[in-house]
């Protein structure tokens, strides 16, 4: 299966970032950088959310309906003359749906990881989460995907399926690196660069995105 980094790679993904850098009027390999680290991001995020009954049907239904992959069908017309002020509305709710009330806070890591503004890199975030669903219903339909098992599987195969041997460092490095059962504190230590996770600031807040209040 292809890893998610792959398929940014492929002819899909160039037009993605390609797409997103015009509509956000940023440079293409800033865009392609804040797009390799905060799709991971996002992806592990929904994992997490996706390992309750609750949230795997909620994701389940929305591959199955209103993110089912047709969004990749007409790329080029979802850019040309601007995202549709639909799509950044959804993607504005998926960001709020998956990452909660620490949005903010991972928007400013990948701003500081990248060197790009954060509200830069909020409006990428917002047109590529409906995009990233897109391809994620898109898989769910190629491997006939229909119960939480199936859906933890896919993802698993999207953030690990990667094969060039500098990506796959960079998903390990998101994968639980530590062995502490975290992601999310892995992720974090991802996004703001370096091998250890603190308590405190960013990596603190990060670190707690997912787990019990």
């Amino acid at each position: 299966m292809s890893g998610i980094l792959d398929l940014l790679n492929s002819d899909l993904g160039k037009t993605i970032i390609s797409g997103v850098s015009n509509e956000t009027n940023q440079p293409q390999n800033k865009t392609q950088d804040v797009l390799t680290m905060a799709l991971p991001v996002l992806m592990a995020a929904m994992k997490r959310n996706a390992s309750t009954p609750q949230g795997a049907e909620g994701l389940l239904n929305a591959l199955s309906n209103k993110h089912d992959g047709s969004i990749l069908d007409n790329l080029g017309g979802l850019f040309s003359g601007g995202v549709d002020s639909d799509v950044m509305s959804d993607g504005s709710k998926i960001l709020g749906h998956v990452l909660g009330g620490k949005q903010e806070q991972v928007q400013n890591a990948l701003s500081a990881k990248t060197g790009m503004d954060a509200a830069s890199v909020a409006q990428i975030l917002k047109v590529a989460a409906p995009i990233l669903l897109g391809m994620l219903g898109n898989q769910a339909k190629k491997q006939n995907v229909s119960n939480p098992s199936g859906l933890d599987s896919m993802l698993s195969g999207m953030l690990g399926g990667s094969s060039a041997k500098h990506e796959q460092s960079f998903l390990e490095s998101i994968l639980d690196a530590n062995g502490d059962g975290s992601v999310i504190d892995d992720v974090a230590g991802m996004v703001l660069g370096g091998g250890h996770q603190k308590k405190g600031g960013l990596g603190g807040l990060l670190g707690g995105l997912f787990g019990k209040k």
